[in-house]
């Protein structure tokens, strides 16, 4: 008798690697030197900190910047870097700087991490993403060092760096105040550099080398940068501008007369925090306005543009701009009764289509269930337990004054919602599918069923 061999999938390494960092995360957290008091923190307050850097969330049962000392916010910078490209990017890259040779299994957990298509030329694809983001990070931080070392002297340069790491990987976590950016909301130079870092991290690397490809190509080619992109590029290009734009517009047109939030301000001021809050709400989290001051309009604009998130393979969350688009795109062609879904004048495949229903369908399940048990457990509204919930899955960060006041199963519930959201709906079909993989050599008949 043969017995049969267990074998882990790349799937189910890539969840464990984030299970395995909070845990290690965790019990850093957990030490005396960790804390701002000196005491040893509480295990769920360590846990909820450690799942919120390393799923990049920002969602915080107390501030930064007084709860924690600097080997605490230390630790918290690593694991939002860890969580920002993934562990198995990390690890790869330590492999390539020690000249270590990556093998096929090797390749293809970092095929499954990132989402690609192929398994060619990966190497240097994690060669790039780890020197783009040191790049962009280190540009950011220096920008943000103009505001805050002239303000906070040499602890300017750490907060700076912090912020830069967190935006990038938009997190939303910060060591600057206990309101996140709201002594900055009509700071221009904090408002672009946060705003250009969400982007450049949630738009996704796949863009990144597309633009610089059609850059590098000669000038005719450059005059027509957006004909020569892939169509992935363009669409994550376009959703991303058309979100924000829209976004921006309708909070600004909902809390233009809002006294709790931009009434007091001049039209430019509102204007940048519009713009601030439509990109923040697509998983990065940093607020320059108080989220439960907001009117319920604007509340429910937000928890769209959360559950839409940032582009594949970068550092946001969310269901993803070219998942949205593709869905939209699907039910406009069944309304005009088109066989074909068509986007830039190409077809979408039906695999792609598929894929796209799954990703909205498992976090849609989550969010519900998520919405569910913390109504069960915590006293609040629905709508502060829905942005909670929202956030939580979307990796976002932003709540409305309720993470704060959580109890040890509400902190539970969040934890669980933010890991879940963070490994992916993709990630989590596949672990959680134990049926084996078996071409199907028989298929059952056909019948049609109305719906609709």
């Amino acid at each position: 008798m043969v017995k049969k061999r267990f074998t882990i999938s790349t799937t189910h390494i890539i969840l464990f690697s984030f299970l395995g960092a909070i845990l290690v995360g965790t019990a850093l957290l957990c030490l005396p030197i960790c804390s701002a008091s000196g005491k040893a923190t509480p295990f769920i307050d360590a846990l909820f900190t450690a799942t919120t850097s390393t799923c990049v969330t920002g969602l915080v049962v107390a501030p930064t910047i007084s709860a924690w000392s600097f080997w605490g916010q230390l630790v918290i910078l690593l694991l939002i870097q860890i969580g920002g490209l993934g562990i198995i990017t990390i690890m790869s890259g330590i492999m390539v700087l020690f000249h270590k040779k990556i093998g096929i299994n090797d390749r293809l957990l970092l095929q499954d991490a990132f989402n690609l298509n192929s398994l060619s030329g990966l190497v240097r694809f994690i060669k790039k993403v780890i020197k783009g983001t040191f790049i962009v990070e280190g540009v950011g931080a220096l920008l943000y060092m103009l505001v805050f070392v002239p303000q906070f002297g040499l602890k300017g340069i750490w907060i700076s760096i912090f912020t830069a790491v967190s935006a990038f990987c938009n997190a939303g976590i910060d060591v600057i105040a206990e309101n996140s950016l709201c002594n900055y909301a009509t700071n221009p130079i904090i408002n672009i550099v946060t705003c250009l870092l969400i982007i450049l991290g949630g738009i996704g690397f796949i863009v990144w080398w597309d633009v610089l490809r059609v850059l590098k190509q000669p000038r005719p080619k450059r005059r027509h940068l957006f004909r020569h992109l892939s169509l992935h590029s363009k669409i994550a290009i376009t959703a991303t501008l058309v979100l924000i734009v829209v976004g921006a517009l309708f909070i600004m047109l909902f809390e233009y007369n809002n006294p709790l939030t931009l009434k007091e301000y001049s039209f430019f001021d509102k204007l940048q925090i519009s713009i601030f809050q439509s990109i923040t709400t697509r998983t990065a989290g940093f607020a320059t306005i108080a989220q439960e001051n907001l009117t319920d309009s604007s509340a429910i604009l937000c928890l769209l543009l959360m559950f839409i998130g940032g582009s594949p393979v970068g550092t946001a969350g969310g269901v993803k701009t070219v998942t949205f688009v593709v869905i939209i795109s699907s039910a406009v062609a069944c309304v005009r009764n088109q066989s074909d879904t068509n986007i830039f004048g190409r077809n979408i495949t039906k695999a792609a289509i598929s894929k796209a229903l799954t990703v909205v369908f498992v976090s849609f399940t989550i969010v519900f269930i998520s919405t569910v048990l913390l109504s069960l457990v915590c006293d609040a509204s629905l709508l502060d337990i829905l942005y909670e919930t929202v956030s939580a899955t979307a990796t976002v960060g932003l709540s409305r004054n309720l993470t704060f006041s959580l109890n040890s199963l509400a902190k539970l519930v969040i934890i669980a919602t933010m890991y879940l959201g963070r490994v992916g709906p993709i990630s989590l079909a596949i672990a959680f599918n134990f049926k084996k993989q078996n071409p199907d050599l028989i298929k059952e008949p056909t019948e049609e069923i109305s719906v609709g």
